[in-house]
């Protein structure tokens, strides 16, 4: 875990039901974005969610760093009072929300939110004072 730690910029809180990191915007941090996620959710106990966890933060840390400039967060949050549910946040500088689109059989891109919102129970966007964030929750199994 020593060689995820010097690629975040910052760990926030990493105890409990919650954890962030701030990402830079680099190419190396879906990479870094989705060992991170992993290993949480490893510790957690949650190991059935890793692959679709990763695959969405994956797309959206990509959105991120195709659109905007600056700093990528990445938020776990185990909600209190929602058992079962596991709550992912990417947030970057750029205050545009994304725009979900339909992709033809031949494009390369623009298929991360379409399979945000095919793959989990819910999602969506919200403006901070700084830029947006991308949600969505994961039924986490019983």
């Amino acid at each position: 875990m020593n060689s995820l730690a010097w690629e975040v910029i910052g760990v926030i809180d990493t105890e409990g039901d919650r954890v962030e990191w701030t990402f830079p915007a680099d190419p190396g941090a879906v990479r870094t974005a989705r060992r991170a996620v992993r290993g949480q959710l490893r510790g957690w106990g949650l190991d059935s969610l890793g692959d679709v966890a990763t695959l969405l933060v994956s797309e959206l840390v990509t959105n991120s760093l195709r659109h905007a400039t600056g700093p990528i967060g990445v938020r776990l949050v185990r909600p209190a009072g929602l058992e079962g549910v596991l709550l992912v946040e990417v947030s970057d500088p750029l205050p545009d929300p994304p725009r979900e689109r339909v992709a033809r059989p031949e494009d390369e891109s623009g298929r991360g939110l379409q399979l945000v919102a095919s793959s989990s129970r819910r999602w969506g966007t919200r403006l901070g004072d700084t830029g947006k964030t991308v949600w969505f929750e994961l039924a986490v199994p019983g």
